[in-house]
């Protein structure tokens, strides 16, 4: 029994040191936003870009068609019980405030969380942090910052993409094929959004967006002396990078919605 409350003490003290260090990693990046160091700006906005670019634009062609098939087929489904649901309050609460933060979130974890973990490890284990500190620049500026703007910007974006493209291609979907009465769709889809619906979506997208860059970082960082622990440590971002969204997702609706 000692042995049991050893070991789970132990997790627990893991547990919490782990998140304490995923706080000052992010605390640490955010104060070089109020910094211009002389050398490596250039390259950090550079970095950004390419990100912006990897994360969204190369994502648009998955999460298009990902948000025509969801949007379409909520509409169609409580268009045939608009007699007990508010079609416009429905799709509003389900598309803008849960599903798409959550969908976009977990596009960008299978795309770019593994993607900046691997890329991470594959520097620590040969050496390149190591080259970019002794040219004299700051691994954090043109590693780690042009990381978290760039897909935190990111999910942003494809946050208000599949938002769009739900509502909007999904009712040009259900229009064109089939008979379903949605002539006043939009209407209820105004009358039901509010500045408060728009703000969770966007809070949830940003905190997503540091939560995906901040583990993944953290977990290549971690990875040291061999490229075999770099799927390990890429599963482990992924794995930690879903289970952070899913319980921020939970604590931001509740404080919203209470």
């Amino acid at each position: 029994m000692a042995h049991f409350v050893g070991h789970i003490g132990r997790k627990t003290v893991h547990s919490v040191n782990h998140l304490l260090n995923l706080f000052a990693l992010t605390f640490r990046i955010l104060t070089l936003i109020f910094k211009r160091p002389k050398a490596g700006r250039i390259i950090a906005r550079r970095a950004i870009f390419e990100q912006i670019y990897f994360t969204c634009v190369q994502a648009l062609p998955i999460i298009i068609p990902i948000a025509l098939i969801v949007g379409s087929m909520l509409i169609i489904q409580f268009t045939k019980f608009s007699a007990v649901y508010d079609l416009g309050k429905t799709t509003v609460l389900l598309i803008v405030r849960e599903l798409g933060p959550m969908i976009t979130a977990f596009l960008v974890i299978l795309r770019s969380a593994t993607a900046v973990t691997i890329e991470i490890g594959y520097m620590n284990v040969l050496h390149e942090i190591e080259s970019i500190e002794m040219a004299g620049a700051d691994p954090m500026l043109i590693i780690c910052l042009p990381r978290l703007v760039g897909i935190t910007s990111a999910v942003i974006c494809l946050f208000i993409v599949f938002d769009l493209v739900s509502i909007l291609g999904g009712y040009a979907v259900v229009w064109s094929l089939t008979h379903l009465p949605i002539d006043d769709f939009f209407q209820q889809i105004a009358k039901a959004i509010t500045a408060a619906d728009i703000a969770v979506g966007i809070v949830k997208a940003v905190c997503f967006g540091f939560i995906i860059t901040v583990t993944s970082l953290n977990q290549g960082f971690s990875i040291k002396k061999q490229i075999t622990d770099i799927p390990v440590g890429t599963s482990k971002a992924a794995v930690e990078s879903v289970v952070y969204c899913l319980v921020s997702n939970v604590i931001i609706s509740a404080i919203f919605y209470l």
